[in-house]
């Protein structure tokens, strides 16, 4: 790949990452995700940080931790020290603002933050955690290998995402798709693949496609209600695609169903050597 070409590749991830924090912080995500931007809610982020072995004595980093709900949680519920960040300035402001108020700011900290290029020393942390993100990062290869770096020996990674076994539908690519964590999806042998050559160890994976379904299922209903709403003139979303955005919940649907599109957990380690 010539200079030129990585410098275009460069810029366009650069884009990629941009219109990803700008969405998830538009009024448009909380009015169909809520407040926990990924399936299972919090129920899976608890199984997450007890598959993750989290504790007291923890300093854990909360990767892509949008308005901070899974951090603020973890905190909450083992006692671990957090830190998060996120490429949205939004809604890091947010996520402070929420830890001042549930008066954790002494325990819980959030700032900006790139997940291919993590602002913190080798071994920083005890744990790593990455909820429903990893497919929407441009360079995956690099922000496993950014996880694994500041993860101390014998620290472990506890990460969710979207799964899929094959290809997926045509309709379900392009930049909204891929900001919905759809597009990119990857085979759980593909996401187990770049972090073991981050030097991380696959310790146990759990499938909760029926999270999956339950959210889409969610989403769906959701769509129909702002549609309504923004004809009523009861809310407004500018620049709201209804029929693209129904198209592509629609797809995933159906996708979830076929088994062509699933959700995972996994915890991996990294060597104590």
């Amino acid at each position: 790949m010539n200079q030129v070409s990585i410098l275009n590749e460069l810029e366009t991830n650069q884009e990629i990452k941009a219109c990803c924090a700008a969405v998830y912080e538009s009024d448009w995500a909380r009015l169909l995700l809520g407040n926990s931007f990924h399936p299972g809610g919090l129920a899976l982020t608890e199984r997450l940080g007890l598959l993750a072995g989290l504790g007291p004595d923890h300093r854990v980093l909360d990767v892509a931790a949008g308005t901070g709900a899974s951090a603020l949680y973890l905190a909450e519920r083992f006692g671990c020290q957090m830190v998060g960040i996120d490429f949205g300035q939004e809604s890091i402001a947010a996520a402070n603002a929420s830890a001042a108020e549930a008066g954790l700011a002494n325990r819980v900290q959030f700032q900006l933050g790139d997940a291919e290029r993590l602002p913190f020393e080798d071994g920083a942390f005890d744990a790593v955690t990455n909820e429903c993100a990893f497919c929407t990062f441009p360079d995956k290869r690099t922000a496993a290998a950014e996880m694994a770096r500041v993860l101390r020996p014998g620290g472990r990674l506890g990460l969710s995402d979207l799964t899929r076994p094959g290809p997926l539908p045509t309709e379900l690519d392009g930049l909204l798709a891929w900001i919905a964590c759809i597009a990119d999806a990857q085979p759980l042998e593909q996401t187990t693949g770049y972090l073991e050559m981050a030097g991380l160890a696959i310790e146990q994976t759990e499938a909760h496609d029926e999270a999956l379904r339950r959210t889409v299922a969610d989403i769906r209903g959701k769509l129909l209600g702002a549609e309504l709403l923004v004809k009523l003139k009861k809310i407004d979303l500018p620049g709201a695609d209804f029929d693209q955005a129904k198209a592509i919940a629609r797809s995933a649907a159906q996708a979830v169903r076929e088994g062509k599109l699933g959700y995972a957990l996994l915890v991996a380690q990294r060597s104590t050597s």
